[in-house]
């Protein structure tokens, strides 16, 4: 059993060698599957430019239907159809213009970004043990006795998370 290739354009496979792969490549079924393919990434301005080239198909606009389909030299497509994709190519190019005007204006320098993080970053350093400021003991009860370094803690006394100890308040 050989080496196969398998395209994507026509979603089949066959014995890859250089006779078999070149008789697909220039084949009509793969030469159209590829062009629908591209012609889906087409953008606006270049369908429109390509549409108001064409004279209008006869068959589509008598019938609505053209037996060339997407294959076929005329255009299928209405005056009202080229109005919406002139419109559609327009606000495309606005867009594209008032983005350009407001690349004028440079973002935030790296230096910027990083001075803000260093300031969040100890910001949250310091309110790291926030809850454990609020805390008070009553009666001598110690939440971690095994980690009261600072000393027995009093009553009225608090725990002060970056100091890791008790503290004495006056009373």
């Amino acid at each position: 059993m050989g080496k196969r290739y398998f395209c994507d354009y026509c979603d089949r496979s066959f014995q890859d060698n250089l006779h078999n792969r070149k008789k697909h490549l220039n084949g009509v079924q793969h030469l159209r599957a590829k062009r629908v393919w591209y012609d889906l990434f087409r953008d606006a301005a270049a369908i429109l430019q390509e549409e108001q080239t064409k004279k209008p198909c006869r068959k589509f606009l008598q019938t609505g239907q053209c037996d060339f389909g997407s294959n076929c030299r005329f255009s299928h497509m209405t005056e009202q159809d080229l109005e919406k994709l002139s419109a559609q190519v327009q606000g495309e190019q606005r867009s594209k213009e008032l983005r350009q005007e407001g690349a004028d204006i440079p973002p935030g320098t790296i230096e910027d970004w990083l001075e803000k993080r260093a300031k969040r970053l100890s910001a949250a350093q310091s309110n790291r043990y926030w809850w454990l400021g609020s805390i008070s003991v009553r009666a001598g009860c110690c939440f971690w006795p095994t980690q009261c370094r600072g000393g027995n803690p009093q009553e009225g006394s608090k725990w002060d998370g970056r100091k890791h100890r008790w503290s004495e308040t006056p009373t």
